[in-house]
Order: structure tokens, then C-alpha cells, then sequence
């Protein structure tokens, strides 16, 4: 099962403050962190070396070489852990990202150098004005800066080649270069586990007052345990069980100290039926998210749109998806449905930005939707709602061809109908007016009238 964590700065109580006006606790954090980062950089170096690591003998020697204990350890090497494996998928997504962006430039050339190969061929030609097909690429020439179309090509074609060089370049020192792992300062990791009281053994918390066993290198400063007032999470659904695993993570940020828990939440009560029962579908496209809701037999009961806007800054971009995710989920409620959306994914597309023109580009480059899609699921989950993730293929199309018009429909919230159905498991078939034409080959293909049997 998924992992939920929760975040809170730390409190600073006045009766804990010191001189400094800092807490003991805060105190020990600023102690420690260099000491946990060292162990981290060594750790990391190690799995780096290729000669494999063996947990409890290098648990054993992080223990005499930083004067920690076992406890402390396995936070050290779950930390650096995460830190390698999140270094190589990042140089692995990197490689890909860049390897799309090479296919689509050399096809963009390949393209391009065609175009301005048939131009030149039409008008070697005696007789191109007499030309029933006419030239693909005309040449033209602009009056302002006393150019041609030709021209402007030929300079994109020599920058694209530049552009082609320098990323093929690039792809191969990333494949053949060793992978740099940063590891943050000002951070402390502590591995809980579920057999353990409060579900870590070197930091425990009951609800109010949180208590961290101090590693024997700073027993002398700080006495063998320091504790502070920590309170609960603020939160209007709570999924912390009282037992279980719970991994601590300190870290510094914007001038405080931040307490993050990682835990297996509690099961919710489910609110939605199965989705036989019916489902609400999404379209959700830049400017707004089209929603429409079918019953068990797959007819629609209701419609609707939320709108929004878009090239706003990115907290009130998050803002208005919040609030747009809690109206679905009031929907949701609502009707006592699963929510079926799209499982879009704009990497490949984003890679082809380069060649797509700028309106386009900033349109996509804009569009969050892997942000609505991550607090969509987090919403629904924590309501007890199931969100079901469908392929879009030709959704928009068959919206267009059947439903509009059925319906009286707008776009989105036909496009939203098909997903619904399509997450129910149910079929599409062609409406009767276009049952009755068919396609035959003759050399090209023609579109003809079926008529009718009497």
C-alpha cells in the first residue's frame, strides 16, 4: 500500500528557547546533520564504487566511525539509498528526454530539406508556370526585411544541424559520464519500523511531545535524549494509525526546522459504488474540465464544465485546481461514484516543442495537468473515492461523431460521456446516420451512399 507523509514546523515554545533563541531540539538538529551528510557522502561513494554493499557490515562500520547507533545507521544508508537510485533514474530520464528531442529535430531536417529539394526541383523546370500541381514551397520575399522564405529556411536548416551536433554530442558524454549524486545539508533521517513502540525506536512521538535518542558522539553535549513539543497535524481527515512503521525526516527549510512522518495510512470508508452503478467522466483541457455523469446503463444523467484560466502564477494555478478537484469530489459524493479520468502523458509532446510554434508551446508548457492528476488522486483517496485512470485514445473524436449532437452536447463534456463509458467497459458503436456509409476502394478510396433495402 502507498505511503502518506505529513509535514510541520517545528514549534518554538517560549519556555524552551535558549540564548541563541533556539530550541534544545533545534539545537541538536544543527549538531547532528553535518555529522548524519558525512556518513550520507561515504555511504554514497561506497555504492558508487560498484564493489556492492553489504548492509550489516557497513551498519557495523558507520556505528565505530561516526559514534551512532544501529538505529541511526539505517537511516544514514536508507538515505543515501534513495539518493544513488534517484540520481540514476534522473540521468536515465534525462538521456530519454534528450533522445526525443534528437529524433524530432531529425525529423523536422529530413522534412525541411525535402521541402526546399522539390521547391528548387519545380522551378528548374521549363515550363513551372504551366504547372497543374503547382510548388509546394513558393518562393516569396518579404519587403520589410528584404528577404526570401528561402533564405529563412536555409538559415533554420544550418542552426537545426548546429542544434543536432550539440545534442548528439551531449547524449553520449551523459551515457559514458559518472552519475554525481548531490546530498542536501541540514537533514536528519531516522527508518521506523512497525515492531517498534510508536513505530521508531530513536524517535518517538505520542501526539504531543516528540523525543529523539541522541547518538553516543554527542551524549556529553546533549545528555542521552532530547525532546520537544511537537502537537499534531492539522489536518481535517487524519490517516495515522497509532501503530505501525513511522520514518522520521528533520530537514531545514526557509529559515525552519520542518518534521516530516512517513507511514502506511488507515483504510478509509469507500463512499463510491462500483463503477457498474455509473461513473463520472473528466475531459480536462487548459481552459476548462468537462464532467458528465452516466448511469448503470450508460446513458447520460448530467453535465457540466468547471472553467479555468490559465498563465496564472503557480500559487493561485494551485488554488484553482484545488478548487476544482474538491468540486469533482463533491460530485463524486454527490452520485456515490468513481471518477474515471484520462492517463495523458505529455512527455513525448513536450519533446517537440522545439518545432511547434510558440502559442502551442506555451499552451502546453503551462497546462499542470500532472499536478491536478497527483491532488485528484490524493482528494478522492483520502474521501474514500475510487479514481480509475483510462486511455484517451480517439475519446474527443467519438465524442464529436456521436454525442453532440445526441445530447446537444459541448465538446468537453461529450469527450467526458465517452470516458465515463469507456472506464465502465462499455462499447461504442457508430450512430445510425453513419451506419450507412461505407468505404470502397477503386483505385483511391470513395466515400458512397449505401441505400437502403426495401
Amino acid at each position: 500500500m502507498a505511503t502518506i507523509t505529513y509535514c510541520k514546523a517545528l514549534p518554538e515554545p517560549i519556555n524552551e528557547l535558549n540564548a541563541l533563541g533556539i530550541t534544545q531540539f533545534e539545537a541538536f538538529l544543527r549538531a547532528y546533520s553535518p555529522i548524519f551528510r558525512s556518513a550520507v557522502c561515504e555511504t554514497v561513494r561506497h555504492l558508487l564504487s560498484g564493489n556492492g554493499l553489504n548492509k550489516s557490515t557497513w551498519n557495523t562500520y558507520l556505528q565505530e566511525a561516526y559514534q551512532i547507533n544501529k538505529r541511526h545507521a539505517n537511516g544514514v544508508i536508507a538515505s543515501a539509498k534513495g539518493q544513488v537510485e534517484s540520481a540514476f533514474v534522473s540521468r536515465k530520464s534525462h538521456i530519454k528526454q534528450l533522445e526525443g528531442k534528437l529524433k524530432s529535430a531529425l525529423y523536422w531536417l529530413k522534412k525541411s530539406e525535402k521541402k526546399f529539394h522539390d521547391a528548387r526541383k519545380f522551378y528548374r523546370k521549363k515550363n513551372w508556370q504551366n504547372s497543374k500541381r503547382g510548388c509546394g514551397f513558393p518562393l516569396s520575399c518579404s519587403l520589410k526585411y528584404h528577404g526570401t522564405n528561402w533564405q529563412y529556411l536555409r538559415f533554420k536548416i544550418h542552426h537545426k544541424k548546429r542544434y543536432i551536433y550539440h545534442l548528439t554530442k551531449k547524449i553520449e558524454h551523459l551515457k559514458s559520464a559518472q552519475v554525481l549524486v548531490k546530498v542536501p545539508s541540514n537533514q536528519v533521517l531516522v527508518v521506523g519500523s512497525k515492531t517498534e513502540s510508536y513505530g521508531n525506536q530513536a524517535c518517538q512521538w505520542d501526539g504531543k511531545i516528540i523525543r529523539f535518542r541522541v547518538p553516543y558522539c554527542l551524549e556529553k553535549r546533549f545528555g542521552k535524549y532530547v525532546e520537544t513539543e511537537f502537537g499534531r497535524f492539522k489536518r481535517n481527515i487524519n490517516r495515522m494509525p497509532t501503530d505501525g512503521s513511522k520514518t522520521w525526516h528533520f530537514y531545514y527549510k526557509q529559515g525552519k526546522w520542518v518534521g516530516a512522518v512517513q507511514f502506511t495510512p488507515e483504510p478509509v470508508f469507500q463512499v463510491s459504488r462500483p463503477i457498474s452503478y455509473g461513473a463520472i467522466g473528466l475531459d480536462i483541457n487548459p481552459d476548462s474540465i468537462g464532467w458528465a455523469y452516466c448511469d448503470a446503463d450508460g446513458n447520460l444523467r448530467e453535465h457540466g464544465h468547471i472553467p479555468c484560466l490559465m498563465g496564472l502564477p503557480q500559487n493561485q494555478q494551485n488554488g484553482q485546481i484545488t478548487n476544482a478537484c474538491l468540486q469533482i469530489q463533491q460530485l463524486a459524493d454527490k452520485y456515490a461514484s468513481p471518477v474515471v479520468i484520462e492517463n495523458l502523458d505529455f512527455n513525448k509532446k513536450k519533446e517537440t516543442l522545439r518545432e511547434k510554434g510558440k502559442k502551442y508551446s506555451r499552451m502546453l508548457s503551462s497546462w499542470a495537468y500532472n499536478r491536478f492528476s497527483e491532488l485528484q488522486m490524493r482528494i478522492l483517496n483520502n474521501r474514500g473515492i475510487q479514481l480509475i485512470k483510462v486511455n484517451p485514445a480517439y475519446s474527443s473524436l467519438i465524442a464529436l461523431v456521436k454525442y453532440v449532437r445526441m445530447y446537444g452536447l459541448a465538446s468537453d463534456e461529450a469527450a467526458a460521456l465517452v470516458i465515463a463509458r469507456r472506464g465502465m467497459k462499455l462499447s461504442e458503436r457508430l450512430p445510425r446516420s453513419l451506419n450507412r456509409l461505407s468505404f470502397r476502394e477503386e483505385g483511391k478510396a470513395r466515400l458512397e451512399r449505401v441505400e437502403p433495402i426495401e
